[in-house]
């Protein structure tokens, strides 16, 4: 959503990128949370969406139902 800061953010976020080895310094129980689109490769690893530790999709799902909800009760 921020696409016109992109370069701005490539350059300020170079270097730092969340992935499975970062996920295993954390407690067991963690859990990685995205609300999307992720840049798989970018600022997340490649495979980090379908580790058994994220919950991005189902956090993407609910907000989708959330959402609607919400625009139920505005436009009734």
């Amino acid at each position: 959503g921020h696409d016109k800061e992109t370069d701005a953010r490539r350059k300020a976020f170079s270097g730092w990128q969340v992935n499975e080895a970062l996920l295993d310094r954390a407690a067991r129980d963690v859990l990685f949370m995205h609300c999307l689109p992720a840049h798989r490769g970018e600022e997340i690893s490649d495979t980090l969406l379908d580790d058994p530790r994220s919950v991005a999709y189902p956090e993407a799902h609910n907000r989708l139902h959330t959402q609607k909800a919400l625009m139920e009760m505005l436009l009734t």
